[in-house]
């Protein structure tokens, strides 16, 4: 063998090193949560678990429903919320801003991702927070306070500013750079002969990205959607400040309230054998749940 072929397959085999690595810590990861989550399974099971709402620390008797249905909700409202704003910038940058402008808006998305999420969650805890519990909510109480997901009484008595709206907010600040750069690539690979071909046939900037550029590009757009609703779902610190951490029944959308993330943040280091299990069974229910939405997203984004 060559000197110049045995350099080729070492490289070769360099790069397949750094590759499987990543496959053996996922691996590594999935079998550390399963092990360590098996006392949990052997003592709640899984449908159980999963529909309880239990959560007694003195009778050692913990239900996912409230954190999984708090992560759902509250990711749910982040895309809700995120998603308008995003794909508006896209399509400006896109479409109709001039070239003077795409550098310093292109920056500041970066620079908005780049922000650590715990900075994040203190502007959440001491800007927003005040800001909702005193103008927002008020409001919400008295223009829409009988409706069953709002709750007058408690949007403007109760909940104060840390719940589960302020944790959705946070949360659509932190994923609308991560929307706005996916829109932003889906819609400037879509070729430029479409777009110059309905101009041509006299079609307004409103028309053509209606009916050229968002069909060519909604796979795309909609994966990235997908994958920022993923990181939503995994995020940490910036919920847990903002959400109330509260194991109590959803009386409104102002209710503090839990996610899977908050609860293994606030109590991981105070958990008994039978907590910690149950804390190991919420994260192995969300890593299962990341790994459905991600795959989602890429299979959209292949297509």
């Amino acid at each position: 063998m060559t000197l110049r072929k045995l350099f080729n397959r070492l490289f070769y085999l360099l790069t397949l090193l750094a590759a499987a690595s990543l496959v053996f810590l996922t691996a590594g990861v999935l079998v550390t949560l399963v092990v360590e989550s098996k006392p949990g399974f052997e003592r709640f099971g899984f449908i159980k678990f999963l529909l309880s709402s239990d959560w007694n620390y003195s009778k050692e008797m913990f239900g996912a429903f409230r954190p999984l249905t708090g992560t759902v909700l509250a990711a749910l409202g982040a895309v809700v919320l995120a998603t308008p704003v995003a794909l508006g910038v896209a399509v400006f940058l896109t479409e109709l801003c001039p070239s003077k402008l795409k550098s310093p808006i292109s920056l500041a998305i970066e620079l908005l991702a780049a922000i650590p999420s715990i900075i994040y969650g203190l502007w959440g805890l001491f800007v927003l927070a005040p800001f909702l519990e005193n103008y927002f909510q008020p409001l919400m109480g008295k223009v829409f306070g009988g409706l069953p997901v709002i709750g007058g009484y408690f949007a403007t008595k109760v909940a104060g500013g840390l719940n589960l709206v302020t944790a959705s907010m946070v949360l659509a600040v932190m994923i609308l750079p991560f929307i706005a750069s996916l829109a932003r690539e889906g819609f400037a690979q879509v070729p430029d002969v479409l777009k110059e071909s309905a101009y041509g046939l006299g079609a307004t900037t409103w028309e053509t990205i209606a009916a050229v550029v968002w069909p060519s590009s909604q796979r795309a757009v909609v994966g990235g959607i997908i994958m920022a609703a993923g990181r939503a779902l995994g995020e940490t610190m910036a919920v847990a400040y903002v959400i109330g951490n509260r194991h109590g029944a959803l009386d409104s959308i102002f209710s503090p309230y839990v996610t899977i993330t908050s609860v293994i943040a606030n109590e991981f280091n105070e958990a008994g054998p039978t907590q910690m299990s149950a804390l190991f069974y919420l994260t192995l229910a969300l890593f299962l749940a990341n790994l459905v939405v991600l795959s989602l997203a890429r299979r959209l984004m292949r297509k």
